[in-house]
């Protein structure tokens, strides 16, 4: 056997031992953190890298992190040189221009040197959301923001340890102090729980790295770093695959789509797929312009979300790498809200334009009827600089809510669910509650919010919070409460989300207000206020068989007007909402 050919037995068995890598990275990083948001709700990722920063494998984890981690692995290696990183260097980032998603996203990365300490061999990273890492509001998810700087922390490159010697008092730069020097900003308002999952972030990359070491060990280098190619060329074998059979069964080599944001703002997207070489451009020429909000969506997760949707369309299993894009040119126009200046504000790309971007690409490839298209980011806390200028230690919460995935051509969408570019969990009631000055009132499946169909789209969820304490900040940052997850092939269109305000009136003479809170704002709720959510189903597919299979109502307040087993809506619609 030559060196370049790939014993299919060994390419099996290290594309399952890369993963198994990532995978005891991220079981390390669990069990070694303390916030709410990576040991409970699962939002982090775990990958390693080639030492061109290319991906290699990763554990199944969120894919809006696995797509965009090897632009944060490759800008340090561009930004530092190979001279300039170490053995003992682990390094933090997390701005868009140096390959981040959002702002609480961190990535911390470390090189794997060989015996020698000389030459790098691997880079294992991972990536956390941090509970709060600064800007205007609690939970560093401002619904509001029209800056980067009204986000938090912004880091490029920092030594977070260099050459074996930890910086805190760089750390406290960056995520403390440099934060608050902006008006009304804050530094990290929950010192002690970012720290401390830094930490694990740190530990589980080195996990990583024994893990590595043995496996030269075991096979020796040469053999680990030829099967690393061999599994990136043969998901790339894949792809082109994929992309030969799309054009044959559809019997053209142009695929279109367009959707639009709650705002308006357009995604549209032309595939032109070339046959002789399995190759496809994709090109988002009339996308709308930066937006003067916070969905704006970094190049890399543009480049997330198109890697996720050709390993979910690949029938063949392969690990999700580098290799998946090899075929694949994306151009995106710049000035777009997919390529948005330094200055932007992003923290909902992240979260609500990149599932956008799934839908289109989906629909572009006629895969199937749109998911929810949101992750309805909820985020409360207190803390932060006061008056006088002087921080004040609080505490931000952050979760995001499940929803409907869309029906396909022989499947119904599933209900209740992490759809896409997600794939946290929600935090248990018990953890919520003991942890946090809350009762959650309703979690429950809102029924008849799918859209009808031959295969009928999956349904969204009710979530009734309800605080008790007062003066929390409350921030909603969501999407599809406008435009409708679409149905496909005469399917039906989902019902879109909304977001309540019960605000409590104390005397006991009046009954509470219901308030639409729309699907972007931020709120300060008193003690005995209630937030309900109720998210979008996902669209349905093909027409449906019967009369009675279509949808009860197009209203957009059907779920409210017609359900009575809900202690959210039943109370919203005796107080008339």
């Amino acid at each position: 056997m030559t060196k370049e050919e790939a014993d299919p037995i060994l390419l099996s068995l290290f594309a399952a031992r890369f993963m198994s890598v990532a995978e005891a990275m991220g079981r390390s990083l669990q069990q070694t953190s303390i916030s709410t948001n990576i040991k409970e709700r699962l939002d982090f990722s775990c990958a390693l890298f080639s030492p061109d920063g290319g991906l290699v494998a990763n554990a199944p984890h969120l894919p809006v992190h696995l797509g965009s981690m090897s632009f944060a692995v490759r800008y340090q290696i561009e930004s530092l040189g190979k001279d300039g990183i170490h053995q003992g260097d682990v390094l933090l980032a997390n701005h868009p221009s140096a390959g981040g998603s959002h702002l609480p996203d961190i990535t911390c990365i470390t090189p794997v040197f060989d015996d020698s300490g000389k030459q790098i061999i691997f880079f294992t990273a991972s990536r956390g959301h941090h509970a709060d890492i600064g800007g205007i509001l609690p939970g560093s998810m401002p619904p509001t923001s029209k800056t980067i700087y009204e986000e938090g922390a912004q880091i490029k490159s920092f030594k977070i340890v260099n050459k074996g010697e930890y910086d805190r008092k760089g750390l406290l730069k960056h995520i403390l102090e440099d934060p608050a020097q902006y008006p009304g900003c804050s530094g990290t308002r929950c010192l002690r729980d970012v720290e401390s999952d830094l930490q694990a972030q740190i530990a589980a990359n080195q996990k990583g790295i024994n893990l590595i070491h043995g496996l030269v060990k075991e096979w020796g280098l040469e053999t680990v770093q030829d099967y690393m190619g061999h599994i990136r060329a043969n998901a790339e074998t894949a792809v082109r695959n994929l992309l030969r059979q799309v054009a044959k069964e559809n019997d053209t080599k142009e695929l279109l789509a367009v959707d639009h944001m709650d705002d308006g703002s357009p995604i549209q997207l032309k595939v032109t797929i070339d046959t002789e070489k399995g190759s496809a451009i994709f090109d988002f020429e009339g996308t709308g312009p930066e937006v003067y909000g916070n969905h704006n969506c970094p190049k890399s997760v543009v480049f997330s979300a198109i890697i996720y949707c050709l390993r979910a369309m690949v029938d063949q299993d392969i690990p999700l790498n580098q290799g998946c894009l090899t075929p694949i040119e994306v151009r995106i126009p710049q000035g777009c809200f997919l390529d948005p200046s330094d200055e932007a504000a992003v923290v909902g790309g992240n979260v609500l334009t990149s599932q956008r971007i799934t839908d289109v690409v989906l629909k572009a490839f006629g895969a199937c009827a749109a998911s929810q298209g949101d992750c309805n980011n909820l985020t409360f806390g207190l803390g932060g600089q006061d008056e006088k200028g002087n921080h004040v230690e609080g505490f931000g919460y952050y979760e995001t809510i499940a929803g409907g995935s869309g029906a396909g051509p022989s499947w119904h969408g599933t209900g209740g669910v992490h759809t896409h570019m997600t794939n946290t969990r929600i935090t248990d009631p018990e953890i919520m509650e003991r942890r946090y000055p809350v009762v959650l009132r309703e979690f429950s499946i809102r029924d008849g919010s799918g859209g009808a169909g031959k295969y009928r789209g999956g349904d969204g969820v009710v979530r009734d919070i309800e605080f008790l304490s007062k003066q929390i900040q409350v921030s909603i940052l969501s999407e599809r409460r406008v435009f409708r997850p679409y149905g496909l092939q005469g399917g039906q269109d989902a019902q879109n989300g909304r977001n309540l305000w019960i605000k409590r009136n104390a005397d006991g003479q009046r009954k509470d207000r219901v308030v639409n809170l729309g699907g972007k704002t931020t709120v300060k709720f008193n003690r005995g206020d209630r937030i309900v959510v109720m998210t979008p189903g996902g669209g349905g597919w093909g027409a449906p068989e019967k009369e009675s299979e279509t949808n009860q109502s197009k209203s957009t307040y059907s779920h409210i007007d017609k359900r009575s087993g809900s202690l959210a809506e039943r109370e919203a619609t005796s107080l008339g909402a």
